[in-house]
């Protein structure tokens, strides 16, 4: 198979945060309920089981998801964590949940705002000048590393080679080197800056992130993955959400496969990884169950004060997304969701609540850029992206709740005229990785 122009969109749009979870093709059909109604007080899990099982039927390997409607939960899984031996999935697995870890990572730097050790608007200099020294150390601030709005470039091309060459061999020959953050700052750093400190819409960048991590540490003279866990993980009641101290998740987890978009023929295991590539910005091991525990505490107000929280959910435009300080809204057709989505090398999560924590979905995928890229080097749509979406809002808006805003009775939760062009518009279409600008592609071929 040979792919004509690969863009840099295909190489960052699913590198630590993800974009296929819940971007819905612009030909998407409405995603129906079944016949029946169902009590918005409670999970309708025949439901939840078919729409799950859909996903794995449109050739996802594996998924997992826990959901809740106030006291009541439903979790369920479909498909297999092994497709050698066809061991199932269950639900209660760990996954590599990328991206999501950055709002641990903001919970922890918050709670320094709160003990006044830390200050949001202050330039990030004042704390690390040996980091980000001159002009930048000035100018950003650390409000602008934890919205996304400080536009320093991301670190993924730098770490990963191999990918500016047109190439997939950096992702094994990388599978057990350890970096430290400094290092990935620096490449961070040298990369092609995505506008001027503070300039809207900002862009997405793992690097923030990564000094993120330093930050804490600077300021609380601690490991930054110990204090997290201490402070933020162990708070919430999570048990089985860690940072990996190895290449190997420990416990029940399904093996993770990468494709990339045809590169990877057929998709290769990456579930064994050093993923000290990935820092605070990514690297966390959780549950779906431990997930929504997560976000509800947060939402509840039980990690950081009022306060706090309102700073965090202050939103600017970033990559198509309102993203605050490690978090972003999303607008579902029942309303206004918050949460983070996530993706590594294999690894898929995307967890999301309503505000009052009441309504909760999280969901797990162990087959990643399973699309394909046509000639023109555009991702191809994928029956798998309609089925996601379809079980994300059967999971978050019941299907009798009267909140599709524009659909006709019967027409299910989406209508027709949202699927067809508005989806795109308030669902994570995540071009983040600086790459689109500053890497260059012939043809590839594999």
């Amino acid at each position: 198979m040979r792919i004509a122009r690969l863009l840099g969109t295909v190489l960052g749009t699913t590198l630590l945060t993800t974009t296929a979870v819940l971007t819905a093709p612009a030909h998407a059909g409405p995603a129906a309920p079944p016949a029946g109604s169902v009590d918005r007080t409670s999970l309708d899990r025949a439901a939840l089981r078919d729409s799950l099982d859909a996903i794995h039927e449109a050739g996802m390997y594996g998924v997992f998801s826990s959901v809740r409607d106030g006291g009541e939960r439903w979790t369920g899984a479909s498909g297999v964590a092994d497709v050698e031996t066809g061991r199932p999935v269950t639900p209660g697995m760990r996954h590599r949940v990328g991206s999501i870890s950055k709002t641990f990572t903001s919970v922890a730097l918050l709670q320094q705002v709160e003990r006044g050790r830390l200050r949001l608007d202050a330039p990030i200099g004042d704390y690390l000048p040996d980091l980000i020294p001159g002009e930048r150390g000035r100018q950003i601030t650390v409000r602008m590393l934890l919205n996304h709005t400080s536009h320093i470039g991301d670190y993924i091309a730098g770490a990963f080679p191999s990918l500016v060459e047109g190439s997939t061999a950096s992702l094994d020959e990388e599978r057990f080197r350890s970096i430290r953050p400094g290092e990935l700052v620096r490449l961070g750093l040298a990369a092609p800056a995505t506008g001027r400190p503070g300039e809207l819409p900002g862009s997405y960048s793992n690097t923030n992130y990564v000094i993120a991590g330093l930050l804490l540490q600077k300021v609380t003279g601690q490991d930054a993955e110990k204090y997290i866990t201490r402070k933020v993980i162990d708070r919430a009641g999570l048990r089985h959400t860690s940072f990996p101290r190895t290449p190997y998740i420990k416990g029940p987890h399904p093996r993770m496969y990468e494709s990339f978009y045809g590169l990877i023929d057929p998709p290769r295991d990456y579930s064994v990884y050093d993923m000290s590539w990935a820092y605070t910005a990514g690297a966390v091991v959780s549950t779906t169950d431990d997930l929504n525990r997560f976000y509800r505490a947060l939402l509840g107000g039980k990690l950081i004060g009022k306060a706090a929280l309102d700073e965090m959910t202050r939103t600017v435009p970033v990559s198509g997304l309102d993203y605050g300080l490690g978090i972003y809204a999303l607008e579902m057709p029942c309303g206004r969701f918050w949460g983070h989505d996530g993706a590594v090398f294999g690894a898929g999560t995307t967890a999301l609540s309503s505000r009052d924590g009441k309504r909760q979905v999280a969901l797990a995928q162990n087959l990643m850029k399973y699309q394909r890229v046509d000639e023109n080097g555009d991702i191809e749509p994928h029956a798998i992206d309609n089925a996601l979406y379809a079980y994300v809002v059967r999971a978050l808006c019941p299907a009798d709740s009267g909140s599709a805003a524009g659909s006709a009775p019967g027409a299910g939760l989406v209508s027709p005229e949202d699927a067809r062009g508005g989806l795109s518009k308030r669902l994570p279409g995540i071009d983040h990785s600086q790459l689109t600008s500053s890497l260059k592609f012939g043809q590839l071929s594999h």
